[in-house]
């Protein structure tokens, strides 16, 4: 029962940071420290893929329309815009792991990472309030959600949602729900891909021999539900509110990870 609640946990904590603009990977982290027990790949990766579903879900109407419709001059545009971007994140990621980037296991650097990623954040919507109101994508912003979605990947604690949505902000698509919309939407084929590619590695290793299927499914379904309500939530409250708040919190969280728990 009581690995039963940190599996829930867990799905809750993943459903929440995979999408809002505060890393899941650095949070999942610092639960499984805190005594939530480390799990294995396969199994983070299996709660990722329910926070994926159900944002595919949120967003299936747009992306219906975007295939179905893709003769259209502004969807065929847009649409290209999303695959640029997706390959830039693609292939510069396959090089970082080939280069031997490894992701960290220690506290320390994702608290860093969080701290300076929410004095980022809130230096970048400031400069970005200074714009007038823009809802276009530019080749600029596909091409800028591309590196930012590529960073964040090699760096836990920085999150993808911020870096890119920021980057998107500061690039020219200065409106907040234009700019969360075009990184949601990169993100869905970049997570997939990235779930992918990580549940066949860990397939291959022998991983799902010894895996608690049970425990991957309830995580699973938790986080997809969590993970809806929370980007539900999140798609309302960017349209009359800034993103002060998620900047803030990890600047807090950040400093008090260094400051309790040195070295870790």
């Amino acid at each position: 029962m009581h690995d039963l609640l940190n599996v829930i946990l867990l799905g809750i904590v993943e459903g929440i940071t995979e999408f809002l603009p505060i890393s899941s990977t650095g949070h999942l982290l610092i639960a499984e420290k805190l005594g939530l027990g480390a799990r294995s790949d396969l199994f983070n990766v299996g709660i990722q893929a329910g926070a994926i579903l159900a944002v595919t879900f949120i967003y299936w109407n747009r992306i219906r329309e975007l295939l179905t419709q893709w003769r259209e001059p502004g969807n065929r545009e847009y649409l290209s815009k999303l695959v640029v971007a997706f390959l830039i994140t693609a292939v510069l990621g396959f090089a970082c792991e080939k280069l031997g980037f490894k992701l960290p296991v220690t506290i320390t650097p994702i608290a860093w990472a969080l701290l300076i990623g929410g004095i980022w954040m809130l230096g970048a919507e400031t400069l970005a309030a200074r714009q007038p109101d823009r809802t276009a994508v530019t080749w600029p912003v596909a091409i800028g959600v591309g590196l930012a979605q590529m960073v964040a990947g090699i760096f836990p604690g920085t999150s993808r949602s911020a870096a890119s949505i920021f980057t998107a902000m500061l690039a020219g698509t200065s409106n907040r729900a234009a700019a969360t919309e075009f990184s949601f939407l990169v993100g869905i084929p970049t997570m997939y891909a990235a779930t992918g590619y990580l549940l066949f590695k860990a397939l291959k290793g022998g991983g799902a021999a010894h895996e608690d299927w049970t425990a991957l499914l309830v995580g699973f379904v938790v986080s997809l539900i969590v993970g809806f309500v929370a980007v539900k939530w999140l798609l309302g409250y960017i349209r009359t509110h800034r993103f002060t708040p998620f900047a803030i919190y990890p600047i807090v969280s950040g400093a008090a990870l260094l400051i309790w728990i040195p070295g870790a």
